[in-house]
């Protein structure tokens, strides 16, 4: 490409960014954490074809309000992102592969989608995406006003601006980055995703952009197995099978202090999968012989995961952007709630605008 059509490519992105909707105001009673009901995937039982729990969001919340620490009228309802949002980062031939229902039904990891007229694949499964993607974007803007921000749902870090993959068809991390260039003035962020596997689509994004430090704590023996996105990390940790919790969290504690020394972000993208859980069926961080029980990372090493990266962020006084990514139990949604429970109660995420249940 010429450099005065990258200019030109750069002006376009720019204007896009510039008249979305997708960032709002949001009355200071709302705390920063984003939901919406059409986050949640419903198809005539066909979600239960992929290992993924896709009403994992709508029970995130649930239990928050359960535990008292949320009420509903104070989670902030995001907009979906539209076409014009969607190209500041994808190309216009990649979205209208998404027309496809056998093209979807590949990233999605559901055959039988192919089946499926594709009107009703964009109303039951690209829609509830594209909310998803709306949410991380206005993330940023409110991290940046408020200090932190938790989306329930995105982290879709497979899919990159010309391809998509393992359940993830829009790139919601390059997108919300881009955003914030432009938005908030922000030229230096740092992606610390901590999911199982490799996020190889921001990977290949921000391929050559020295503004983006990526930090990968990922296991390298399973999917993507994407090896030419893995020169593209600024900080490899690879954590292999049979990992035990205590490991795994003095390996975070000494790439997070590295991080640290190497990278002065204005904002923090934090990946926060839970599929390095306890048997699950993706991560594969734990043993599956009955001699290696005590190999896998405990819903409290969860907890103390979290609770260590929004520390390092409030020490630099950074803002930082939440996304739970994957996560393929049902028991995912649970811990990931008592992992927002343990942030506020070590006050490292403010919920009192938010009335208690009595």
């Amino acid at each position: 490409m010429s450099s005065s059509s990258a200019n030109d490519a750069e002006a376009l992105r720019r204007n896009r960014i510039l008249s979305s909707k997708l960032y709002f105001d949001v009355s200071p009673s709302k705390v920063p954490l984003i939901y919406s009901a059409s986050y949640d995937i419903e198809f005539l039982g066909i979600e239960k074809l992929h290992p993924f729990d896709s009403s994992k969001w709508g029970r995130i919340c649930g239990f928050l309000v359960s535990f008292g620490i949320l009420d509903k009228k104070c989670v902030v309802e995001p907009l979906e992102a539209s076409k014009d949002d969607l190209l500041v980062v994808h190309s216009e031939s990649y979205l209208n592969t998404l027309k496809q229902s056998s093209k979807v039904a590949m990233i999605v990891e559901v055959p039988p989608v192919a089946l499926i007229p594709n009107c009703l694949v964009q109303q039951k499964v690209l829609f509830p995406f594209r909310k998803q993607v709306g949410g991380t974007i206005l993330a940023a803007k409110l991290a940046k006003e408020r200090g932190w921000a938790i989306n329930m749902g995105g982290g879709f870090h497979h899919c990159s601006a010309q391809k998509g993959g393992g359940f993830c068809a829009y790139a919601d991390i390059s997108l919300c980055i881009h955003f914030a260039f432009v938005r908030l003035n922000i030229s230096r962020v740092m992606i610390i995703d901590l999911d199982a596997h490799q996020g190889n689509g921001h990977e290949m994004d921000f391929a050559y952009d020295s503004r983006v430090y990526i930090l990968d704590m990922y296991n390298p023996g399973i999917y993507p197995l994407d090896y030419e996105a893995r020169n593209y990390i600024n900080q490899k940790v690879e954590v292999k099978s049979g990992t035990v919790t205590e490991e795994y969290l003095q390996k975070l504690d000494e790439a997070l202090e590295v991080a640290g020394h190497r990278f002065n972000p204005e904002l923090v993208i934090y990946n926060a999968g839970t599929d390095i859980l306890e048997g699950d069926p993706l991560g594969r961080l734990e043993v599956m012989s009955l001699l290696d029980l005590l190999l896998y990372i405990s819903p409290e090493g969860i907890a103390l995961r979290d609770e260590k990266v929004f520390r390092f962020a409030r020490e630099k006084n950074i803002p930082i952007v939440m996304l739970t990514s994957g996560g393929y139990m049902k028991s995912s949604a649970g811990v990931i709630a008592d992992s927002i429970v343990n942030l506020s109660k070590k006050c490292l995420i403010e919920t009192s605008g938010a009335p208690k249940s009595t």
